[in-house]
């Protein structure tokens, strides 16, 4: 039998100084970062599922790619999502995803992940303040907006 393990680094670093973060006050910022990070080449083609880590003052510490599916959905990992949340000390999240189709309406499997995901967080004392889905016209729907979350 072995001794031997392997050795596990849990890494984060910053590009730039989170005082020239993007603070997030309004689901139409949030919305707006989004789409600004976008593949515009694949946003009409294929569902996507992103996650934006926030700071405790709302800032945008980074968007991360859990996910690139088909025309009509993507799986999300709970293990990789909260992995990324823990691993950026992150306090609050947001959930992004787009519809090829530009319908902006939640499917009932969009609604139960992100309840899934909100009871999740909330074990980790993370907020979830919101899940916005982008149309490839530029338009939003927001969970927390229209009551949904």
């Amino acid at each position: 039998m072995s001794n031997k393990v392997n050795e596990i680094k849990i890494i984060y670093r910053q590009k730039y100084a989170m005082k020239e973060a993007t603070v997030i006050k309004a689901s139409t910022v949030a919305a707006e970062v989004f789409i600004k990070n976008w593949n515009h080449d694949t946003i009409n083609i294929n569902e996507t599922f992103k996650l934006m880590l926030l700071n405790n003052s709302n800032k945008v510490k980074g968007i991360f790619e859990l996910s690139k599916g088909g025309i009509t959905g993507t799986l999300v990992d709970m293990r990789i999502l909260f992995a990324v949340v823990v691993k950026t000390l992150s306090t609050a999240i947001i959930l992004g995803h787009n519809h090829p189709s530009g319908n902006l309406m939640p499917s009932e499997s969009d609604k139960k992940l992100t309840q899934k995901i909100k009871k999740a967080a909330e074990l980790f004392d993370v907020k979830l303040l919101d899940h916005i889905i982008i149309s490839p016209y530029g338009d939003h729907f927001s969970f927390a907006d229209e009551g949904v979350l």
